[in-house]
């Protein structure tokens, strides 16, 4: 019998006022195509790291305060960003072709809403996150890995305990 991977997590920031969780909550099948990533090792994560299913942490980071406001998993594999090749479109990439694109996007599918939202500040201050990257001095990266063991702590922190 082939091994299952194992399961990978992620955080993924927006500013609230551009596209909040409760958005994502209410968009049809509760689903949406990440576009506008235009950083190369975020993009990389998202286009040769994410699998369908994986978990993600949705992450306000404008918000007064800025913290984890939902959960999310990965909800198709990583496909050309269509943002990069519309000229009206502040992420278009006159670069970038459709042969050769250099933006991709996946989709994210809101899966639950916290019991109650985990500020950055709760974040910092709990010891079993220590070395989350979010946490990271000069961490300002939009799409970034969670570790097993800190996709449990702030599942733990926020209330639920139902999910690995």
């Amino acid at each position: 019998m082939p091994e299952t991977p194992a399961a990978r997590y992620w955080l993924v920031k927006s500013e609230p006022d551009v596209y909040s969780f409760d958005q994502l909550w209410r968009a049809p099948g509760r689903k949406t195509g990440w576009d506008g990533v235009r950083n190369y090792q975020a993009r990389n994560f998202m286009s040769q790291q994410m699998r369908v299913g994986d978990g993600v942490l949705y992450y306000h980071s404008s918000g007064q305060p800025p913290g984890v406001a939902g959960l999310a998993e990965v909800a198709s594999a990583p496909y050309p960003d269509p943002t990069q090749f519309d000229p009206r479109d502040e992420h278009c990439d006159p670069a970038s072709t459709r042969a050769a694109p250099r933006w991709f996007q996946v989709d994210l599918r809101a899966t639950r809403r916290l019991p109650r939202f985990l500020p950055l500040a709760e974040l910092r201050a709990e010891s079993r996150l220590a070395g989350m990257e979010l946490l990271r001095r000069g961490s300002r990266l939009s799409v970034q890995p969670v570790r097993p063991e800190h996709w449990r702590v702030v599942l733990e922190l926020a209330g639920i305990s139902d999910r690995n």
